[in-house]
């Protein structure tokens, strides 16, 4: 028995256990880690398997603290042909490397069958990929529990049974364009979805490598699971808990929006020192994750859009893994640009201290692509939020926060293609200034940091998870 599983195995005592088995990005990974410091910290033990090269970066996610209560246990990849070596994240590889690593996690199954045997927690909690873990659990008696690291609105309209048309799947744009049976009448999505972002959820639909699709790895793990887990809370979108409810008939818990802690340390230089030549709430911040990257077309009317907004700006673009970045950033940047924005505007790649950065005082503006995790931490920060949403699960974050929440501005675009100008951008960016933009922003800033509101949902989520264990 290694290290690891001798510490995720304990002595058998105490509160409940929870395995925990996120997919390999750390755009998921991330949302389990957060859960996990929640739950160790209101005594639940937690054990979270995930492939050997994450480990070390999990163990720093978690922070010391957790790190000492969270036994994170190594999995060792099967070889897959087409997936590079040593791969062991989608921060690793391109689009279709993803999807092997989805092929490689399949592949785990008896190191997780020995480890569910060995370890038996009361519950696993299980993301997208890896349906299969209900047929290791349910003869062991351990409860199996769906988590969706994504708003409820995404699940409800893409992945339900009511998607299943006459014993088939949507396959044009057309058919995806509107909500499946039944999906709530109250939503803001209703006769809304352009073409282009319909043609783009086609991808939940598509099997690849003669592999199961997202949809049907998703509704095969919901309708063999115990209940489904997702990150969000009733106040936000209570009326898509309900349709995921009615649709699976299982318990739906949440964990509410798992709000970060305030980051570590102090901002690091150049930015310190540049964002403070600002005064406070005048800049905006732009940037898209590691894993969304803009055409370079579509960077460079984002570029002048921030510079017509007549604000100061630091934009952070990044590229597939792989690419020349300093060929790719040429394509981006318009000719001149640089000598016209100089000392107020700054172009950057690779890594940054964002949640730094969105809390410096100058920072009152974050343009995004509508991940989720991003959302929450510019809204938290106390940031307008500009919408710039690139795929999938991103156009209904940015439906939900813009016209439901009211808590962004979507940019506008063309509804074939998905075009947008900078005049759009500049746009988008002066609108959120004003409360029909943004009013509601300050409401939910003051409901997701009021610790009594995020205790709540902690203990909740708690009392669910053993009742559910107890039946």
């Amino acid at each position: 028995m290694s290290s690891a599983v001798a510490s995720a195995a304990g002595d058998g005592d105490g509160d409940i256990h929870v395995l925990m088995f996120p997919f390999l990005a750390f755009g998921h990974i991330s949302p389990f880690v957060q859960l996990a410091r929640k739950l160790v910290a209101n005594g639940v033990r937690v054990t979270l398997l995930s492939a050997a090269a994450n480990v070390p970066r999990v163990e720093a996610m978690l922070g010391f603290s957790s790190a000492a209560a969270v036994a994170v246990v190594p999995l060792q990849l099967p070889r897959v042909a087409g997936l590079p070596e040593g791969a062991e994240s989608t921060a690793e590889v391109s689009a279709d490397g993803a999807e092997l690593l989805k092929i490689a996690l399949d592949g785990t199954r008896p190191q997780v069958a020995a480890l569910l045997a060995e370890l038996r927690p009361d519950a696993v909690l299980f993301d997208f990929a890896t349906p299969w873990i209900t047929d290791i659990t349910a003869p062991l008696g351990v409860k199996a529990l769906h988590f969706s690291v994504f708003a409820a609105v995404v699940r409800a309209y893409l992945m339900v049974p009511a998607r299943r048309v006459n014993g088939s799947l949507p396959s044009t744009a057309d058919e995806l364009a509107s909500g499946p049976a039944g999906f709530p009448p109250s939503s803001a999505l209703l006769g809304t979805v352009p073409p282009y972002q319909a043609a783009g959820f086609k991808y939940v639909y598509t099997a690849f490598h003669g592999m199961p699709c997202v949809y049907d790895r998703v509704v095969a793990g919901i309708e063999a699971c115990d209940a489904l887990v997702v990150k969000t809370c009733a106040e936000m979108e209570g009326a898509y808990i309900d349709y995921l409810a009615a649709q699976f008939g299982k318990p739906v818990l949440v964990t509410g929006l798992v709000v970060p802690d305030p980051p570590q340390g102090e901002l690091e230089e150049p930015w310190a020192t540049w964002l403070s030549t600002f005064p406070d709430n005048a800049a905006v911040f732009a940037s898209f994750g590691s894993e969304t990257f803009l055409p370079a077309a579509a960077a460079t009317e984002l570029l002048l859009g921030l510079e017509a907004s007549k604000r100061p700006f630091l934009a952070v673009l990044n590229f597939p893994r792989g690419a020349d970045v300093e060929a790719e950033l040429r394509k981006c940047v318009p000719p001149g640009f640089e000598e016209r924005v100089k000392g107020r505007g700054a172009v950057h790649t690779g890594w940054v201290q964002q949640q730094h950065i969105l809390r410096h005082a100058s920072v009152g503006c974050f343009v995004n692509h509508a991940g989720l995790s991003s959302v929450v931490e510019g809204l938290v920060a106390g940031c307008r939020l500009v919408l710039l949403p690139m795929k999938g699960d991103q156009y209904l974050n940015a439906a939900l926060a813009a016209r439901e929440l009211r808590v962004g501005v979507e940019v506008a675009r063309r509804g074939l293609d998905g075009w947008f100008g900078a005049e759009d951008v500049a746009a988008a960016v002066a609108e959120a200034e004003t409360d029909v933009g943004c009013g509601e922003g300050k409401k939910w800033v003051e409901f997701l940091m009021d610790a009594a509101v995020q205790k709540r949902f902690v203990d909740d989520f708690i009392a669910g998870l053993k009742d559910l264990v107890k039946a």
